[in-house]
């Protein structure tokens, strides 16, 4: 198990520095629709640990707020995307605050924080408006906006179930501690995409 172990922390530290195109928020494979939309969140590193992050820390938490996070962020996404693709108004800071969520939810899992169910939802529904407005800016370029939706929709939820299983298994190790470290990890990423953006 320790072996094991070694070997997962050495590969998210190798992607912690190696990974140089961090951001998703570029259709691939031609706007293609589904592909696209299915591909954005999975490429992104971003993206990606903001929501495997959701679901480290709805295991982390347990009780309802295991799947009730999960749910709660596709569907704010969905609300973030109709709004960039209405135009009613315009988010401002989008990477940044993308970036911020990364910093954020690797440190709530770090000090493993526990707040109450409405809080908890509060906080992934901030994040998940300006993930879902990254993601709605790119719709109007893709040929099947409806089959992007789904994609990008259908990737989202697989992260966070992959989250949701690596958080419930680690969090048995060593008192949590795995998972805390994981989360501080997180963290350092979501610093590396912020200082970038100024770079």
């Amino acid at each position: 198990m320790t072996f094991i172990l070694t070997i997962f922390f050495k590969i998210i530290f190798v992607l912690s520095f190696f990974i140089i195109d961090a951001h998703a928020h570029s259709l691939v494979n031609g706007y293609t629709g589904f592909g696209s939309g299915f591909s954005h969140p999975m490429l992104g590193l971003d993206h990606f640990l903001a929501m495997f992050s959701v679901g480290v820390w709805g295991a982390q938490m347990g009780g309802r707020k295991i799947w009730l996070l999960p749910m709660s962020f596709p569907l704010i996404m969905c609300f973030g995307a109709l709004i960039a693709i209405s135009k009613i108004f315009a988010f401002i800071l989008v990477e940044q605050v993308i970036s911020f969520s990364v910093i954020l939810l690797g440190f709530v899992i770090l000090v493993k924080w526990s707040p109450n169910e409405l809080i908890a939802i509060l906080v992934i529904s901030i994040f998940a408006l300006f993930h879902g407005y990254a993601h709605g800016f790119e719709l109007p370029r893709s040929n099947d906006p409806l089959s992007f939706i789904i994609g990008f929709v259908l990737s989202t939820g697989l992260i966070h179930l992959f989250g949701i299983g690596v958080g419930y298994f680690l969090d048995k190790f060593y008192n949590g501690k795995i998972s805390r470290i994981i989360g501080f990890l997180i963290s350092i990423n979501g610093l590396i995409f912020l200082f970038r953006i100024y770079t």
